[in-house]
C-alpha cells in the first residue's frame, strides 16, 4: 500500500513538474527545463518496473527512453503512431501516440531520445504508454511526447 502511495505521489509530482503549463493541441517548442532529470528518470524507471512486476495499469508516468524500433501505424479506430522505447533500466515499452488528436512525430527515427508523459498499461511484453496527447473533453490528464526540442500533444 505504501508503495502504491509513493507511486501515486511520484506520478502527481511528475505531472506538475513535466506537464506543459497549458493544454493546447499541437506541437510547440519545449521550454529549456522541459524534460526528465536523472533523479526523475530513476524514479520513473523504478515506478514503471514496479508497475510491470505487479501488473499495475492506469498509471500516469513521465519518463524517457531511446527509440529502438518504429512500427506501422495502428489504423483501426483512432490512428496511433507506434514505436518501441528502451528505458535506461533496459525495460522496453510500446508507445501508442494518438495521431488523430496530436501531431505525428514526422522526424522520429530509431536511436532518438524521447521523453513522455502518459498513461502506463501493463502487458506481458513490458507495457504500453498511451494518452500522450491532450484530452479534448478535459476528463483525462493531458499527456505529451518531447522529441527534437518539440512537444507533441
Amino acid at each position: 500500500m505504501n508503495r502504491l502511495l509513493l507511486i501515486a505521489a511520484l506520478a502527481v509530482a511528475a505531472y506538475f513538474t513535466f506537464a506543459p503549463g497549458h493544454h493546447t493541441p499541437g506541437s510547440r517548442e519545449a521550454p529549456a527545463s522541459h524534460g526528465v532529470s536523472q533523479a526523475g528518470q530513476d524514479d520513473s524507471d523504478a515506478a514503471l518496473e514496479h508497475a510491470f512486476t505487479h501488473r499495475i495499469g492506469n498509471l500516469q508516468v513521465a519518463g524517457q527512453g531511446t527509440v529502438v524500433k518504429l512500427l506501422p501505424d495502428d489504423a483501426s479506430g483512432s490512428r496511433h503512431q507506434r514505436f518501441i522505447l528502451r528505458l535506461a533500466s533496459g525495460r522496453t515499452l510500446l508507445v501508442a501516440h494518438n495521431i488523430d488528436l496530436a501531431p505525428r512525430i514526422e522526424t522520429l527515427q530509431a536511436g532518438d531520445t524521447v521523453a513522455f508523459y502518459g498513461e502506463y498499461e501493463w502487458n506481458p511484453k513490458g507495457g504500453v504508454i498511451h494518452w500522450t496527447h491532450h484530452d479534448p473533453q478535459g476528463r483525462h490528464a493531458s499527456g505529451w511526447i518531447k522529441h527534437g526540442g518539440r512537444i507533441y500533444q
